[in-house]
């Protein structure tokens, strides 16, 4: 099969249908009116995999209150899943209840470059793409297939985005939440003296202030 272009930041998502292991599922449909992490791992039954999704399941609560829907996806069988998610419930007690795409043809993987032939040609490494509510690519994370993801890092950047849209504001290096965000620079010289005579501000320049939300 032809690889396609990977798809960029500022990209619409790809559409798709595909099996799940909580049914068929149309991409456009499932995204709509929400904020979605899809993310490939190379296996089923693999232990740095194991981990990861455990880990997507464990924060549940976190995504729903950031409004924001969960998908994997492996070149697996729909069987080989569920057969993963039962034994990862039977031995851990974590339930990976959201859709896992089985994949067995690679058309997702190819759709959104996740085949990487220098890496593997039969297995996805390990991406993460987030995709706001209009269905548009926001940040692509990608990690070989023997290095785990940092699920602290993807919590932060998911909050970083919405809180960048929320505020129309920047986040500066090593954000948390709570901490100030980084104020867009003045485009006029009126805009300019407003930022001067802002006490609110903390200003390292004029080109750089923050502000607290």
């Amino acid at each position: 099969m032809e690889l396609k272009p990977m798809p960029r930041i500022g990209d619409q998502a790809p559409d798709f249908e595909a099996m799940t292991t909580t049914g068929q599922l149309k991409f456009s449909q499932f995204n709509k009116d929400s904020w979605v992490i899809m993310f490939s791992h190379p296996a089923d039954f693999t232990p740095v995999c194991t981990t990861e999704l455990s880990a997507f399941a464990n924060d549940k609560d976190f995504f729903q209150k950031h409004h924001t829907k969960l998908i994997g996806l492996s070149i697996d069988s729909i069987h080989s899943h569920v057969a993963w998610v039962q034994n990862v419930r039977e031995k851990t007690g974590v339930y990976m209840d959201f859709p896992i795409i089985a994949d067995l043809d690679m058309k997702v993987a190819h759709l959104y470059g996740m085949l990487h032939p220098g890496a593997s040609s039969t297995a996805a490494v390990r991406a993460v793409f987030f995709i706001d509510p209009q269905g548009v690519i926001r940040l692509i994370m990608y990690y070989p297939l023997n290095v785990g993801r940092n699920m602290e890092e993807i919590k932060r950047v998911l909050v970083a985005l919405q809180t960048a849209d929320q505020y129309s504001c920047a986040m500066p290096v090593n954000w948390t939440p709570g901490e100030k965000v980084i104020v867009p620079p003045p485009k006029t010289l009126e805009e300019l003296d407003a930022r001067l005579a802002n006490s609110e501000y903390e200003k390292i320049d004029f080109y750089l202030a923050k502000k607290s939300l």
